[in-house]
């Protein structure tokens, strides 16, 4: 699987590219969980109704590697489990930052590892790289699909110091967060 298969639902495409090594694809952008309305006679949509956020996705032709992104609620966790939870397995790492819940938490989706992080402003790539601890230094010189292989190597190894829940459980306890952006008004 070269990610070609999620094609359809890259939104927002920063970059998809090969690695340098180990038959990997790297993506970075949005992706699409919930197409828009058909808008017209010509099958037209409207803009997707849910969408994850900052997204970053590894994948090779054995499978799903990693997958990142910004939920702005739990709520569309499903979404992602439709979309991508074929792919879940022992060896995929799932990292969501998520505006709407007071505490972090992991839980398993298909054996994969899946942790979710409270996060009402920031950047997903920024939080990932330093969940794991990594800086500008350890990117230096790489292409953009190797910074992902860099990160996905470091979260192989890291530890998540959350409890653990499921996303039934948690649902119960989200709260009415909005994420916070700044910038010119």
């Amino acid at each position: 699987m070269s990610l070609d298969r999620y094609e359809p639902l890259f939104f927002n495409a920063n970059f998809k590219e090969a690695a340098s090594s180990g038959g990997l694809v790297a993506y970075r952008g949005e992706l699409v969980l919930k197409e828009g309305e058909v808008a017209d006679a010509n099958g037209r949509r409207k803009p997707p109704t849910e969408v994850l956020k900052q997204a970053v996705l590894l994948g090779d032709a054995g499978g799903l590697k990693l997958i990142s992104g910004s939920l702005d609620e739990l709520q569309q966790y499903p979404f992602v489990v439709e979309k991508f939870g074929a792919e879940f397995n022992a060896g995929t790492i799932a990292v969501f930052f998520t505006v709407n819940i007071p505490k972090g938490f992991v839980t398993t989706t298909n054996g994969a590892t899946v942790a979710f992080i409270p996060l009402v402003q920031g950047m997903v790539w920024t939080e990932l790289s330093d969940l794991v601890a990594l800086d500008k230094g350890d990117f230096k010189g790489l292409s953009a699909a190797d910074k992902v292989v860099t990160v996905f190597d470091a979260l192989k190894s890291y530890k998540f110091k959350l409890a653990e829940n499921t996303v039934d459980e948690a649902l119960k306890t989200t709260n009415n967060a909005k994420r916070e952006t700044h910038g010119a008004i």
